[in-house]
């Protein structure tokens, strides 16, 4: 019998925008999530539909779960799918109101006595999880966790009777940093970009700005990968360069970094664009899930890095 239906798209052309061959990567392997996050910010889709899919992952206590983010699986709530669930809705222009008192109540819920936010909470409960994120009963506050969220949460005005310890801790624990790790600096970087007391947030940038530099945190000449360390604790390819702290010209993290350390760095991301149009998960990889699910993600931020700084992208 003669085969039915749509004919399957052709693989893009290395010849086409890196617009063009992100959108067919997103078609071809984003979640429903994603493909909206994509129509969103490069195709004028509306901000309704992204909402709808979001919901898709809430849970009745406030929380988010269902792998909303890749490392945690299963329907649980954990502090991380909320975070990435503020950020979607800071990405729309949708983060305020009721949806964002249910997540503060439930980060209420499940912050540590110093008013932070774990990486996670509440034990093993026999879904998979990433074996490098720790499940214990009493698990520590984390910057990881809790400057991203304290970060947008101001960003967007938002008052919440947690968000003032939590604020305490991110300034506590940022103004003590000393030997620190990636992660931590770009969670770092995150809360200082959007608290309210400028001053203060600049003197501690700069600070941890030296600090990157000392440390060698930051891939300067990416032509020369092997003279720079990896951080314990990452993928043996999990380099981070200047576009990963300084997300935007804006950014209190630019002021770290040269005009042609910056711009070497812009060119290395958007040279990392692979054949099928999207671009490399660089942390660990634990199941086979895991990269399929998280690359859109990654594809959406390296496009929004290069058009943030002027790059073009089609």
């Amino acid at each position: 019998m003669p085969e039915t239906g749509a004919s399957p798209l052709p693989p893009p052309s290395l010849s086409q925008s890196p617009l063009f061959r992100a959108e067919q990567f997103v078609w071809l392997t984003a979640r429903v999530l994603e493909q909206r996050l994509f129509a969103y910010h490069f195709l004028n889709g509306a901000a309704d539909p992204v909402e709808t899919a979001l919901d898709a992952y809430r849970n009745e206590d406030g929380g988010y779960g269902h792998a909303l983010e890749p490392d945690l699986r299963g329907p649980v709530s954990r502090p991380l799918h909320a975070g990435h669930a503020l950020r979607v809705l800071d990405a729309i222009g949708r983060c305020g109101g009721q949806r964002v008192d249910r997540v503060c109540r439930y980060l209420t819920s499940v912050s540590t006595p110093d008013g932070a936010l774990p990486v996670t909470h509440g034990g093993r409960d026999g879904y998979p999880t990433a074996p490098f994120i720790p499940l214990v009963e009493d698990p520590p506050s984390s910057l990881l966790a809790t400057g991203p969220v304290v970060g947008l949460l101001h960003r967007n005005e938002v008052w919440h009777a947690w968000l003032f310890r939590a604020t305490d801790f991110c300034w506590q624990t940022v103004e003590s940093l000393e030997k620190s790790h990636p992660h931590e600096i770009e969670a770092a970087v995150a809360f200082l970009d959007s608290v309210p007391d400028r001053p203060r947030a600049e003197a501690a940038a700069d600070r941890l700005g030296r600090l990157v530099r000392d440390q060698r945190l930051a891939v300067l000449e990416p032509d020369d990968l092997d003279a720079y360390p990896v951080s314990p604790g990452c993928a043996p390819a999990e380099h981070h360069f200047p576009h990963d702290y300084a997300r935007t010209p804006h950014s209190l993290a630019r002021a770290w970094f040269t005009d042609d350390e910056m711009s070497r760095s812009l060119d290395h991301l958007a040279g990392e664009q692979q054949e099928d149009g999207g671009w490399p998960v660089r942390r660990r990889q634990w199941a086979p899930s895991v990269p399929l699910e998280a690359r859109p993600m990654v594809t959406i931020q390296a496009l929004h890095t290069l058009r943030a700084y002027g790059r073009h992208i089609g």
